[in-house]
């Protein structure tokens, strides 16, 4: 590549994974190379958006490593040498630490690598870093900013003062401003999804199962899931493929299995969308989206029809989110989090909720800045699942969500889809644990992105990447901040 000038490696931007794979493989570019001009990125643009904690002091290291694999012949993936960055909730046994963007666990280090980083890592990938997120993945109060943590500020929309989405909010705004190739996310209800459709990046949230959550800081049991941001959905696809695979620490990712065999490039078809029925539920979303917003969906779901698609609008899903509530999340959470942190190592201070919540308190110019009330409320439970309101919700959401409102709908309504505007929606999919991809298709007129949801049954992952692929490939929604602000 020659020498680099300056600290923005402008020749980085928006290539994708594939370009990077290619030109490694022709010997015009290493991982080395790529590593060090990502890093370089982070370094002029992080102090402006805040979205990176840390980078990974192994980092070049490991990319020289990978470069002399390739030089031997040893390619083990497409993201062989792809820099690959981590929300801050997933254990890594290295020099970085896992602390779910709070200052309560910025001193821990994780004993080992979460499974999902053991796959990146053998498929090849370099762990270039973890990303600043929305604390305790917007489970800390009721009234936190998206992005915000007391550990690493207010991550921003690179593309201007909008909303940046959360709880992934840095390894969104990294995909988005060029900080790295891939991030990896994780959702419990939007948070790969609300993210990705308010940076102008595609967001695969999988059918849960679908990739481990062993050595994730868990936020629920039932609804957790990982899952790739990326600038294409070929890159996020790239990611996906290479996590996905059965654990026995995870029970509910047996399901992965389901998707042995699968030939995953060739669900990138340009025609996927020919003679699929999507179904629009707009009593979900009309009220809360602004006049122009409903104009750019309108404007995508034609889009949708020119590729093929038979769009089956005013579906009825029956219920409302609002109806779903957080009940499960409030009993599920305390358990899980306790269960985490009484694993961690003995060096570690907190070992569960309530020192947490301690923590906070003793430190409340630094941490509470919104606030704890979810915390609060999540302790008061009593973490041991067996509350009769925890059964109550847990049985009710997957009544709404799944046979009132999705399976109905895709029952009733002959529909392989259902498709919304940005996140709208992502509560039914979340309580189910079905899948969702998020795909840019425009921005308003203040610049603001906007995206779109394709939403499936448990497993449709293959359908919905292919969905996706097509709608992109068609409008070439996603445009970077820097051609945005230009």
């Amino acid at each position: 590549m020659g020498e680099l000038n300056g600290l923005v490696t402008d020749w980085l931007d928006e290539m994708t994974v594939r370009e990077m794979m290619e030109r490694m493989n022709a010997g015009e570019l290493t991982s080395e190379e790529l590593t060090v001009a990502y890093l370089q990125n982070i370094a002029v643009k992080n102090a402006s958006h805040f979205a990176i904690l840390e980078v990974n002091p192994q980092a070049v290291q490991i990319a020289k490593m990978l470069d002399m694999e390739r030089r031997q012949g040893l390619v083990r993936s497409p993201m062989h040498g792809i820099p690959v960055l981590l929300k801050d909730n997933m254990d890594t046994g290295d020099s970085m630490h896992t602390s779910c963007g709070s200052l309560a666990l910025s001193h821990y280090y994780a004993a080992d690598d979460a499974f999902l980083v053991k796959k990146l890592r053998a498929a090849g990938a370099v762990i270039l870093g973890k990303t600043n997120m929305t604390e305790w993945a917007n489970f800390m109060s009721d009234r936190m900013r998206n992005g915000w943590s007391s550990r690493g500020g207010q991550v921003m929309n690179p593309y201007g003062p909008f909303d940046v989405g959360g709880s992934s909010s840095g390894a969104a705004v990294a995909v988005a401003d060029n900080l790295t190739a891939v991030s990896i996310g994780t959702e419990t209800s939007g948070s790969i999804i609300n993210p990705s459709t308010q940076n102008s990046i595609v967001g695969i949230k999988p059918t849960v199962g679908a990739i481990s959550r062993t050595g994730i800081i868990p936020l629920s049991f039932t609804q957790d899931t990982p899952g790739p941001m990326a600038r294409t959905v070929e890159d996020a696809l790239f990611a996906f493929e290479q996590m996905i695979g059965f654990d026995e620490k995870d029970p509910v990712s047996y399901g992965a299995n389901k998707f042995k065999g699968i030939d995953w490039q060739s669900t990138l078809d340009v025609h996927a969308l020919k003679g699929v029925k999507i179904g629009v539920a707009r009593k979900i979303f009309e009220r809360e989206v602004s006049s122009e917003e409903m104009q750019l969906f309108d404007d995508a779901l034609k889009k949708i029809e020119a590729l093929g698609g038979e769009i089956v609008d005013h579906i009825d899903l029956g219920t409302m989110e609002d109806d779903l509530g957080y009940d499960v999340l409030l009993h599920e959470f305390k358990s899980a989090l306790n269960g985490y942190l009484e694993r961690t190592a003995a060096s570690n201070p907190i070992r569960t909720l309530k020192d947490i919540i301690q923590f906070n308190n003793d430190h409340a110019e630094e941490t509470l800045k919104y606030g704890q009330a979810m915390l609060e409320r999540s302790e008061r439970t009593s973490g041991t699942l067996t509350d009769p309101s925890y059964i109550e919700a847990l049985l009710r959401n997957r009544r709404l969500a799944g046979e009132l409102a999705l399976d109905r709908a895709f029952d009733t309504y002959g529909i392989q889809a259902i498709v919304f505007p940005k996140d709208h929606g992502c509560s039914f999919s979340s309580a189910v644990g079905y899948p969702a991809v998020a795909v840019p298709a425009s921005f308003t007129k203040e610049g603001e992105p906007f995206g779109i949801t394709f939403c499936g049954k448990a497993y449709d992952e293959p359908k919905l990447i292919g969905y996706a692929y097509a709608f992109e490939q068609f409008t070439r929604g996603r445009k970077s901040p820097s051609m945005r602000n230009s």
